[in-house]
Order: structure tokens, then sequence, then C-alpha cells
């Protein structure tokens, strides 16, 4: 007992020990800092380990590690600057301001927000220290770009403080950033009841007035593309129910939706069924089991012969034995029997839809084209048997 009384009679600091620490603490904080400074940020610390690498530092270390034994000094500059019981909670949190006003004079923005954090969490009840640890913190996300947290941070501080003018400022700037108009606006208007002649603010607020005309009239345009879309569906899957075009997986008119006719080809999403002059345009997919090759046509008017689709792919590239044209091939669809179906290449493609066992997957007209009489063509239907 006797030794644990001598221990601590020994830990407690003495005024001469409390000067020589902080001015050892000076010492190796500028030291730090040089160290920062000799080159950026990005090319030391990381994203994910920033808070921890700081905290190593006895000038940011807030709790004691369990596995390692602190010297006098670092156990001494923890409990002088971030200890609760040897300060009050005014007192953490304007050492913390001042940590993060340090770092954020040496545009290290990332610590400066972590300082003021720090101080904001201690929840003091002075209002000012509030709303100066809120608006430093706003400042420094400002030139981090955060800027919703610059707008969130600026508002937080107006709470405490609504005189602010820097706050109000910084929120109507990053307000501006983020295309919140009617919010800039509305900070500016109250800048201006005090200072009706400030050029800066008069800028802003007309800056924020033209720049909601535009987006009030982008707006406008997409609410009319939206519109025209939306008809734009309801033609296509009114035209195929009146059509009586049967579409995998839709059981009846009601479970007919355009997610349903998505091609699923990669890179094909965009080329989706569509109605132009009461017309249907299709994208067609041939398929060449003989060289597991395709030919993807994005738009098929569905009021022209198959066959001339055809005619646009032939000759193929890859024939080399010219055994590919309309006149030498023959052209299959698989149909919801799981049987080939040959089909007439001169008949539109409104009509081979709505042939007996035709049904439509991923939105993509699918046929199979063989050589007439070939050995492939063969293989081809006994693999069906």
């Amino acid at each position: 007992m006797a030794d644990e009384v001598e221990t601590q009679k020994k830990t407690q600091m003495t005024d001469e020990e409390r000067l020589a620490l902080c001015q050892k603490l000076d010492r190796e904080l500028d030291e730090f800092i040089d160290s920062l400074e000799k080159k950026r940020y990005t090319d030391g610390w990381s994203e994910e380990t920033w808070e921890e690498e700081m905290e190593k530092h006895p000038f940011f270390m807030k709790t004691t590690p369990e596995s390692e034994e602190l010297s006098p000094l670092a156990e001494g500059l923890a409990k002088l600057k971030y200890d609760p019981e040897e300060n009050t909670p005014l007192e953490l949190a304007t050492n913390y301001k001042e940590d993060g006003n340090f770092n954020f004079k040496h545009k290290n923005y990332r610590l400066a927000v972590l300082g003021y954090t720090e101080g904001i969490k201690v929840k003091c009840n002075d209002a000012e220290i509030n709303a100066s640890l809120y608006n430093n913190r706003a400042a420094a996300h400002w030139h981090l770009k955060n800027y919703r947290s610059s707008l969130a941070d600026s508002e937080k501080a107006l709470s405490f403080n609504p005189d602010h003018t820097k706050a109000r400022l910084r929120a109507a700037k990053s307000a501006t950033e983020i295309a919140k108009y009617d919010i800039c606006m509305e900070h500016c208007q109250k800048l201006l009841e005090k200072q009706p002649n400030d050029k800066e603010v008069l800028d802003l607020l007309s800056t924020a007035k033209r720049k909601k005309q535009i987006q009030e009239r982008d707006l406008r345009k997409k609410e009319r593309s939206d519109k025209k879309t939306a008809e734009q569906k309801e033609g296509v899957i009114k035209a195929i129910i009146e059509r009586k075009i049967k579409i995998s997986k839709c059981d009846d008119e009601e479970d007919i939706d355009l997610s349903k006719l998505e091609p699923s080809l990669p890179g094909a999403q965009d080329s989706i069924v569509y109605i132009k002059d009461g017309v249907l345009f299709w994208p067609v997919l041939f398929l060449y089991p003989e060289y597991q090759l395709t030919d993807f046509i994005k738009s098929c008017p569905e009021n022209v012969p198959l066959g001339s689709q055809l005619e646009q792919v032939f000759p193929a590239p890859w024939d080399e034995e010219n055994k590919y044209n309309c006149a030498k091939v023959n052209v299959y669809f698989e149909g919801y029997d799981k049987m080939p179906h040959i089909i007439d290449p001169s008949r539109n493609l409104s009509d081979l839809l709505l042939l007996k066992y035709f049904e439509l997957r991923a939105g993509t007209p699918a046929f199979y084209v063989l050589p007439r009489g070939s050995v492939i063509e063969r293989r081809f239907l006994e693999s069906y048997i």
C-alpha cells in the first residue's frame, strides 16, 4: 500500500514539469508538422490508417496503449491535454479546437476535421466554442470539397450562433456547390439584411438565381422527356398486347412490362424494342451453330421480310466456302415446346412472331441459320430428338 502511495506521489506533476512538457510538446509538434510538409499527404498515410497513425504521436494520443509502456513524457502529454479528469469539458473542446486550427493552418485538412470532431464529441455547454468547432470543421470540409458536410456543419454552427457571418456565408457557398439554390438564396437574404451592399453576397445571390432558372428549365425538359419515354413504353406494351405476341415468363397481359423485354446480350441492353409511327422495331439475333457465331440486328422493323435482314449480313467474312446466302440456308426458331421449327424468311417479322410455338425470350427474336441439307443442319435437328 505504501508503495502505491509513493508511486502516485511520483507521477504527480509540478508546475515546472508541466512547463517542461509544454516546451517539449512544441518542439515535437514542429518536428511532426515538418515531416508532414516534406511530401504530400496522399504519399504518406492511407485513407484507411491515417487516424490510427496519427494517434501514435503522443500529442494526439487519447488512450494509453495496453501493450506498450509509455515514457513519463508521453503519459504526461496525454493526461495534460486529453484526460477528462485533468480538463474540464470546455478545456478539452478548446484543446481539440487548437489542434484542429494548427493542422488547418498547415493545410492538413483531414487532421483538422479529426481535431474539430473530437472537440464536438466533448459536448461542452459553451455555445460559442461549439459554433466555432462546427464552423471550422465546415471550412476544413470545404477545402476537401466535401460540400454537403460543409453545408451541414455551417448550419449546425448557426444553430449555436445565428449571427455567425462566416458560417452563413460558407453555408450559402456550399449550398451552391451542391445545387441547393433555394438554401443558398435564403442564407444570402439573411446576410444582406445586415450588409445590403456586400458585393460578394450579391454576386452569390445572383449566381444562385441564374443557376436555379437553368435547373428548373432542365427539370422541365427532363419531365417532358420522362413523359415521352413513359408514353413510348405504354405504346410498345399496348402494341404487343394487340398483336398477341407471346412473351416468355408472362402469364397474362397484366404481367407484361419492358423489363422483360430487355435484351440479355452483353452491351445490347439499349437496343430494346420500340415503336415508331405504329411500327414495332425489334432487336433480332441470328445464330450460326456451325461456327458458334452470331449477328445482332439492333433495329429490325416488323413490317419487312426477315430475309431482307439476312441479305444485309451476307456474305459473311467468316464464310470462306460461300455456304451462307439466302438461297442456300434454312432458318429455324426454337419454340416453347423445346423443338426447332423451320420458317419462311420471305415472310414479315410480324408474321413470324405470331407463329405457333413461337415465344419471345429476353425481348429478342432469335433464329438459327444453317446451310440447307448440310451435315451441320442434320446434327442440329438430331440434337433435339
